[in-house]
C-alpha cells in the first residue's frame, strides 16, 4: 500500500504521523512524507514584503519543513514502516493531489485543524481541498477536543 502523509510543521500534523506510525499497514506498505513549501501566503503580507527576502523565506520555511520530515520519517521506520520524504514547491492543495496522482498513492493523510465559518473561508482548507479533488481515498486526522486537552 502507497500512503501519501502530507505533512507541515503544525501539531495537525503531528497528529496526522502518530495516527500512521500507531497503526498496523499490510506487509509491504511505504509511507511517503510529502511537505509543500509555499511562501505565498507569507509573501504576500505586507509586513514581510519591505523586511523579507523571498528566496530566504523559501529556504527557511524548506529548512523547517525538512527537520520536521526527518523527524516523521524516523517514527516511522521506528515503527517498522519503510518511509521516505520529498518537498514540493506550491500551494499544497494542489501539490498534495498532484503528487498522489504522480506516485499512484492508495490513501493521503492529512491533519486538520478543523476550522469552521469564516476562519475557514479566511484561510482556506487544504484538508477540504484534498478530499474534494484527491485521486484515492483521504483520511482526515483531527484529535477531538478532550484528546487535545
Amino acid at each position: 500500500m502507497k500512503i501519501l502523509l502530507a505533512i507541515d510543521d503544525s501539531q495537525y500534523s503531528a497528529d496526522a504521523v502518530e495516527e500512521v506510525a500507531g497503526r498496523p499497514w499490510p506487509a509491504g506498505s511505504i509511507v511517503r512524507v510529502l511537505s509543500a513549501v509555499d511562501v505565498t501566503p507569507v509573501a504576500t503580507d505586507p509586513s514581510f514584503i519591505a523586511s523579507l527576502d523571498i528566496d530566504t523565506l523559501r529556504n527557511e520555511i524548506a529548512r523547517r519543513y525538512e527537520e520536521v520530515m526527518s523527524r516523521a520519517v524516523c517514527l516511522l521506520r521506528e515503527k517498522g514502516l519503510s518511509a521516505e520524504m520529498v518537498a514540493r514547491d506550491g500551494d499544497p492543495r494542489s501539490v498534495i493531489v498532484d503528487e498522489a496522482k504522480d506516485w499512484s498513492a492508495n490513501l493521503i493523510v492529512v491533519g486538520s485543524h478543523g476550522y469552521t465559518g469564516v476562519k475557514r473561508w479566511l484561510l482556506g482548507s487544504v484538508a477540504h481541498s484534498v478530499v474534494s479533488h484527491a485521486p484515492c481515498s483521504v483520511e482526515v486526522v483531527r484529535k477531538s477536543m478532550a484528546e487535545a486537552a
